[in-house]
């Protein structure tokens, strides 16, 4: 490998986890992420250097409008997609999406936001992505995206106004408080303890299963105290009943994995349990398994 050549990966290598961390905020997949980082990789290669002035520049433009272009057909498919859609999990203790260090940071990636994420049109989603999650400045938004500043800005607060302030999104706990959270809810799931189990949720409380149709799940979102608490209660007896449960990271809040089979996200109000949403699709477990056999 020339000099030329190894400085040229270098500079690509250099960039790849904001290239990934850009195109998995984007698209609520980590699959299609690595595919928009190999295509821009692709065209890094034959880029004529004389052209390239600032490399991360280039690279974050060329990965955002890939993800721009993808979003189109990604949308055609989520419409047709069997039952709730939900964004893969993503490990996150070992920053593959970043440093996580502010609630702010935290809520950045957090599955709620994600799903949010989705009422934004292509163009609504870079602008709020580049701004929200990684500070950049109206005018280098709009040279990435080749729109003016003034366009950027309004898009930035329509977006904004569309997903709303990140107080009013979710509340959680710190990690201990959520743990004691979940181990007291869980006990009360796992044990068939109903009126226990209700005790512990919000009276709007809502439960959302992936399955996309490949393996069993909810088909619509499962709504109020009662109606949860049962589902439940049934899904656990199962579906992973016995299944070990561990604690993990999952896009910059603790979750619940179950065995191979399951990751369940749980959020709180006031103490109670007000919103899960577990992915259950082998297909978008797959990343955050592989992320595990390499930890």
């Amino acid at each position: 490998m020339n000099d030329h050549v190894a400085a040229s990966a270098a500079d690509f290598q250099e960039h790849r986890p904001r290239m990934f961390g850009i195109a998995y905020r984007m698209l609520g997949s980590a699959a299609e992420a690595e595919d928009m980082v190999q295509d821009a990789y692709l065209r890094w290669t034959a880029a004529d250097r004389a052209d390239v002035a600032y490399p991360g520049a280039w690279l974050a433009k060329t990965v955002t409008r890939l993800c721009l272009n993808h979003l189109d057909s990604a949308r055609v498919r989520r419409e047709a997609y069997v039952g709730p859609w939900l964004p893969e999990p993503v490990l996150t203790s070992g920053g593959a999406l970043g440093p996580l260090e502010s609630a702010e940071q935290r809520d950045g990636v957090s599955v709620a936001l994600l799903v949010l994420l989705e009422r934004l049109t292509p163009v609504e989603r870079a602008v709020y992505v580049l701004r929200e999650a990684f500070a950049y400045g109206h005018r280098e938004i709009a040279g990435l995206l080749d729109l003016s500043e003034a366009n950027c800005r309004q898009v930035y607060r329509r977006a904004t106004a569309r997903v709303g302030a990140p107080a009013e999104r979710r509340f959680q706990p710190d990690p201990q408080q959520w743990r004691r959270l979940v181990e007291t809810f869980m006990t009360a799931a796992r044990g068939g303890d109903l009126a226990r189990l209700e005790g512990l949720l919000t009276a709007d409380a809502r439960y959302v299963s992936d399955g996309g149709g490949v393996v069993n799940a909810a088909r619509r979102p499962v709504l109020g105290r009662t109606n949860v608490a049962r589902f439940l209660r049934g899904a656990l007896e199962k579906y992973v009943a016995g299944a070990p449960v561990r604690v993990v990271e999952v896009n910059g809040s603790p979750a619940l994995l179950f065995g191979e089979a399951a990751v369940l996200v749980v959020e709180f109000e006031n103490g109670l349990v007000s919103d899960m949403r577990t992915v259950v699709n082998p297909e978008k477990l797959e990343y955050l398994l592989r992320q595990l056999s390499r930890s």
